[in-house]
């Protein structure tokens, strides 16, 4: 595939990729009303059943930095076939599990078939538009995602409460088999055997020895990913705090998780329209600020009162739409001859530090706010540290 000029390809591109994307918030979001309820049905404590989050998180970030690479050196349209196929098979078998260990051991088998997804969506970015562009296309994509968790507790509280916890399941298996079927039939190759004759596969993971190395490129995963960790705490801890701790009702969850997406949508408008002024690095600055002042906030205001714990995390959480687009623009912008690679450690890396401050809140959980409020800090600060290093190291040299 050559780059797409056409403005109507390029919408119905973008709107492919964008819910390519929403295959690992989809995967997530639906079934966060339902942990509770899952718990009970399994007769498992919570702490375990939290765990089919971080179990999720691990088989994303795994499959994603195994198909970057071969997507380099094989093309993105088979790995991505393949990746499809194992989400749908996996999503059917959750469905039908019958213990808390099954239901953990096949999230990280449908995690990893989702991956794929996730990781050849913003690769294809790459191979189908200019990288001038990469920013622009990718805050799109994320607007397009961000329907999917606004939508998807919404769904899965009144599906669990119409149907049962499997019924979500079912719900993600034909979503699966419907992307399935549009990527076999309307999907062209967008990296060819003619930008890849030179790629061996040995080179194609040595990239990530590189990539490793290369401080400007840490700074901006970490930026991402520390980032996209507060979120992660925020969706780990926030269905026992709001339903549990301050008594809202499990189908009116997702009123209170959709205020966080409308806020990621309304800044990610308000960064495609500050980028042509200001510029990519100067935005992230801003973004990474907000989400520690946020956090902080948070740490020294949460649990007093639901709206004191509900308002900084719409600060928190909705920067994430705008952070992880200009920071995978900057890092494609970096490395543009090694796109798979560098996307899979960026999002494995963002998944990474979800799944970590997911871990961390699941076993520092007391039954109060004070874990889920500590993790959001302790990430929003972190996040914008790592972009003042990048900023020393730039001066220094």
């Amino acid at each position: 595939m050559q780059a797409v000029r056409n403005p109507q390809q390029q919408a119905r591109l973008i709107v492919l990729l964008g819910v390519l994307v929403a295959f690992g918030p989809l995967s997530i979001d639906m079934y966060l009303p339902a942990l509770p309820s899952i718990a009970g049905d399994l007769a498992a404590p919570v702490a375990r059943i939290q765990l089919t989050i971080g179990g999720f998180l691990a088989g994303f970030c795994g499959g994603m930095l195994l198909y970057g690479p071969l997507s380099d050196r094989y093309g993105r349209r088979p790995v991505l076939l393949t990746g499809l196929s194992l989400y749908l098979a996996a999503s059917l078998a959750c469905a039908a599990a019958q213990s808390a260990e099954q239901l953990i051991a096949l999230r990280v088998l449908q995690a990893m078939g989702g991956g794929a997804a996730t990781v050849m969506a913003r690769a294809i970015v790459r191979d189908a538009f200019p990288l001038s562009e990469a920013s622009h296309v990718l805050t799109l994509m994320q607007q397009i995602t961000m329907i999917a968790p606004l939508l998807a507790p919404l769904l899965g509280g009144w599906l669990l409460l119409l149907a049962g916890w499997r019924s979500l399941f079912l719900l993600l298996a034909l979503i699966g088999a419907a992307s399935l079927a549009v990527v076999a039939l309307r999907l062209p190759e967008s990296h060819p055997p003619s930008g890849r004759n030179d790629i061996t596969l040995a080179k194609a993971f040595r990239a990530y020895g590189h990539l490793l190395l290369d401080l400007p490129t840490m700074g901006y995963s970490m930026a991402l990913g520390l980032s996209f960790g507060a979120m992660f705490a925020y969706i780990t801890g926030s269905p026992f705090v709001y339903i549990q701790y301050f008594g809202v009702a499990p189908q009116h969850y997702g009123y209170l998780f959709g205020l966080n997406i409308v806020a990621i949508v309304l800044f990610s408008l308000l960064n495609r329209r500050l980028l042509p002024s200001f510029g990519i690095d100067t935005l992230l600055q801003w973004q990474c600020g907000v989400v520690a002042l946020a956090g902080l906030a948070l740490w020294l205001l949460g649990g007093h009162s639901l709206w004191l714990t509900v308002l900084p995390l719409l600060f928190s959480v909705g920067m994430t739409g705008s952070i992880g687009p200009n920071a995978m623009a900057r890092l494609l912008q970096l490395h543009a001859d090694r796109a798979g690679a560098v996307m899979a450690l960026a999002v494995s890396g963002q998944f990474g530090c979800g799944m970590l401050a997911s871990a961390l809140v699941a076993s520092l959980f007391d039954g109060s706010p004070r874990a889920m409020c500590l993790l959001v800090m302790a990430c929003g600060v972190s996040a914008w540290l790592s972009l003042q290093l990048i900023r020393f190291s730039r001066k220094a040299s």
